[in-house]
């Protein structure tokens, strides 16, 4: 794999560890994600200009931007609610690997791919650590929270494959940093209704951590551009297994820097799904 593309794919997995911590830090996970994601599609809106002018924006692309978008509305309204009932080291781990594992199948049911010895056992490892994750509990003991938590983090997971079908289409027929933008204004939009009716927990939300929305602003859809480009340099099934190290970096600021117990075992269980997502890949 080449330097280049390496530097990009493990920054793009720092980076997208690090907004979901911060989001999980957020009074209202859903609130705070919501408010990091429109702001960031505004950042990105030249770019969206910019692909009008150079005719990047193929018209091909506009149905996949549109699904997209409703996929990652999803998305994120899946991943709020799950950093509401459960620990980072939790939730991101099973939303992460599931994502890659289930693409697979997906992928066999919509595009008649065939899932391969080494495949099927990626997603074998994958939904035992998943399991393992949902069998540790949470860390302050209570085994209610952890037990709400895992659905919406399975949820969560569909989306993940669901979306990268889609956006390895559609991004051929767009700017990256053009269809990032469209996405994000897109899922925005989408739960807007649903934002508007917890309009004084949003101002809640802006006045404890406005700058910190601001921050993960610059992170999260920066995170995918950064993939999408390595895209360009190397082999995906490469880019995709180093990005999917964020599982274990997950589970090391989740453990050690927001104090979420459990290390061993849910380092354990993180490595495991690792070593699935890793197979999945290179089965590919």
């Amino acid at each position: 794999m080449p330097g280049a593309a390496l530097g990009l794919v493990l920054l793009a997995a720092a980076v997208h560890t690090g907004w979901n911590a911060l989001a999980k830090r957020g009074r209202d996970q859903f609130l705070f994600l919501w408010s990091s994601v429109a702001l960031a599609g505004l950042l990105f809106s030249p770019a969206v200009l910019l692909g009008a002018w150079r005719g990047e924006l193929g018209r091909e692309g506009w149905g996949y931007v549109a699904a997209t978008g409703l996929i990652h509305a999803v998305y994120f309204f899946t991943l709020g609610r799950a950093y509401r009932y459960g620990d980072l080291s939790l939730v991101y781990p099973i939303a992460r690997g599931l994502g890659i594992a289930l693409t697979p199948i997906v992928g066999a049911f919509l595009l008649g791919e065939s899932v391969s010895g080494l495949g099927a056992l990626g997603i074998g490892l994958v939904v035992a650590g998943a399991a393992g994750l949902g069998l540790v509990g949470g860390a302050r003991g209570d085994p209610a929270r952890p037990r709400r938590a895992v659905p919406w983090a399975v949820g969560n997971g569909v989306t993940i494959a669901a979306y990268s079908l889609c956006d390895a289409r559609g991004v051929r027929a767009f700017a990256p940093a053009a269809y990032v933008s469209l996405l994000g204004l897109g899922c925005s939009l989408l739960l807007l209704p649903v934002v508007l009716r917890r309009a004084r927990a949003l101002a809640e939300e802006w006045r404890h951590g406005g700058r910190t929305i601001v921050l993960a602003s610059t992170l999260n859809l920066s995170s995918y551009l950064l993939v999408l480009h390595a895209f360009r340099l190397a082999k995906t099934a490469y880019v995709v297994a180093a990005r999917e190290l964020s599982i274990v970096l997950s589970t090391l600021i989740g453990v050690l820097v927001l104090r979420e117990g459990r290390a061993a075992q849910r380092l354990l269980a993180a490595l495991v799904i690792l070593s699935g997502v890793t197979c999945v890949v290179l089965a590919r």
